[in-house]
């Protein structure tokens, strides 16, 4: 019997990363999950990667529309969600003075309005005592250049973890947000232009642990934040970052 035998869950961005890995955590786990991304063939490649207990279902997080329909399929096919991981993101280097416009509206529409809606329109579904989990960033609570959207944006969630708890509290729904350090996905690979040892090397000096993280290790915080052994954490900030923003 797994942690999350027979547990129903959703993950936004699913189709990559930190989502792909909490798919496979989650149905290694026992549970049953359905992951969304916008592009279908990335889509196709991470349900075959998964191969059993999971569902693609290609969306927008931030098209209202598009959240209808994903909920819609999740009724008919399970009609009901025991776990919530809105994990879907954008992140990209902007320095003040140079962040335009249509920056700042992707990342909020994505990273704030979208990781908002897909929790309000998950509610009907969700059953009581589920768990909510969103993914916020190191970035949230510490300063760096150029990345102050997208810091912003990680904030907020930090903050919606506490007000949704209050907001749900007579629900016994827990939510929580997981904040990783620098870690191995192609997202990142992307944004600072290195993979492989050139990555390690870009963070060797200031993870006191000396490398980055692999999206495995941020799946398995993810799991534990949604499974009954984390029954009495709610509100919370969980960050798995090798020591980045802690020391």
């Amino acid at each position: 019997m797994g942690a999350l035998t027979d547990k129903v869950a959703l993950i936004t961005g699913g189709n990559s990363g930190i989502g792909l890995a909490t798919a496979h955590q989650f149905v290694a786990e026992g549970a049953y999950v359905f992951i969304t991304a916008r592009r279908q063939k990335e889509l196709d490649e991470a349900v075959a990667a998964v191969g059993k207990n999971i569902t693609g279902i290609a969306g927008d997080v931030a098209d209202l529309g598009d959240l209808d329909r994903i909920m819609a399929i999740i009724q008919q096919l399970k009609g009901r969600l025991d776990i919530v991981f809105a994990n879907a993101g954008v992140a990209a280097y902007q320095k003040l003075g140079e962040i335009t416009e249509s920056e700042f509206d992707r990342h909020f529409d994505i990273n704030v309005k979208g990781t908002l809606f897909t929790i309000q329109k998950s509610l009907p579904l969700l059953r009581d005592g589920g768990a909510i989990i969103m993914t916020s960033s190191v970035v949230g609570s510490k300063g760096l250049g150029n990345n102050s959207v997208y810091s912003a944006t990680k904030a907020a969630l930090r903050s919606f973890a506490r007000t949704f708890t209050m907001d749900l509290k007579e629900r016994k729904i827990r939510v929580n947000v997981v904040s990783p350090g620098p870690i191995h996905t192609p997202g990142l690979e992307a944004l600072v232009g290195a993979s492989g040892d050139h990555l390690e090397a870009a963070f060797a000096g200031s993870v006191p642990l000396g490398r980055a993280g692999r999206a495995e290790e941020i799946a398995k915080a993810v799991s534990f934040l949604a499974s009954d052994a984390a029954s009495y954490v709610a509100g919370s900030e969980l960050f798995v970052d090798g020591g980045f923003a802690q020391v």
